[in-house]
């Protein structure tokens, strides 16, 4: 009787099936994201990344449905083995994270006094935020603002459900090297200020999210050719840590983050 294949996850969160690590390779490290994925029925589970903490860090994976427009469900570890499902972010969490500065302390349980008015939370008899709720709030964020996508390479039905495009083979070295060639993979902002006459030239199908090209502040992004100009790096100066790759030509393209989970605030006086 011949053993069954191994199974593989990918290791950033790339939409690529080429960016994948066995789990031969890996140990059990990813075993339990096996068990969630065929427990929660996800389609895909995807390593997102790190945010390293002051006494710890915290490594996330997520899992996808059919539908990449869906919300995604998220997990965390704090050794690559336990992992823990985390609820979706609410708009509660993500006023709140806002407020919260500093570093992460690694630890789930650690409780932040916010700052209101000169005064701490507590005093007042308000509420304190958890460190697993603004690790929530903080990668919905990070998805929300810096996760992107090759232009083509989600498609959108009319039924308004988004698909990957199997007819995508990446784009040119020409375009790769533009800001308007990839997207936010989250409900588009822009897109519906555009005139008639600019969405004329627009592919419904295509062309449905925001392009970075009109990023505000200006300048948040770094676009560098590596490998002898084989693979394009796009870098975040608005969240210091998110990388993506796109190999021009191919269907190779993710992004993954390893940084302190904490937002550039000073971009702006930098640029």
């Amino acid at each position: 009787m011949k053993p069954s294949p191994i199974r593989r996850v990918p290791t950033f969160s790339a939409c690529a099936p080429s960016s994948q690590v066995p789990l031969s390779s890996s140990g059990r490290r990813f075993s339990p994201l096996i068990n969630f994925m065929r427990d929660y029925r996800f389609e895909r589970v995807w390593f997102w990344g790190c945010i390293q903490g002051v006494r710890g860090a915290y490594y996330i994976a997520e899992g996808l449905g059919p539908d990449r427009a869906a919300p995604r469900s998220r997990l965390y570890s704090l050794n690559c083995v336990d992992w823990s499902l985390l609820t979706p972010a609410t708009k509660e969490m993500l006023a709140l994270a806002e407020q919260v500065k500093g570093r992460f302390q690694g630890d789930p349980s650690f409780e932040y006094g916010l700052l209101l008015y000169g005064l701490f939370a507590e005093e007042l008899d308000l509420p304190v935020m958890k460190e697993e709720a603004r690790l929530i709030a903080t990668i919905e964020l990070i998805d929300r603002e810096v996760g992107i996508v090759p232009r083509g390479a989600f498609v959108k039905t009319p039924l308004g459900a988004v698909h990957e495009n199997r007819h995508f083979e990446g784009l040119s070295l020409a375009e790769a090297k533009k800001l308007s060639s990839y997207f936010h993979l989250t409900k588009p902002v822009n897109l519906k200020n555009k005139t008639l006459l600019e969405k004329a030239d627009l592919d419904p199908s295509t062309d449905f999210l925001d392009s970075l090209e009109h990023d505000i502040p200006r300048g948040s992004w770094s676009i560098q050719l590596e490998k002898g100009g084989t693979v394009v790096v796009l870098r975040s100066l608005l969240w210091l840590g998110l990388t993506f790759y796109h190999v021009p030509m191919t269907k190779q393209f993710g992004y993954v983050y390893f940084g302190t989970g904490e937002k550039n605030l000073d971009l702006p006086f930098m640029l």
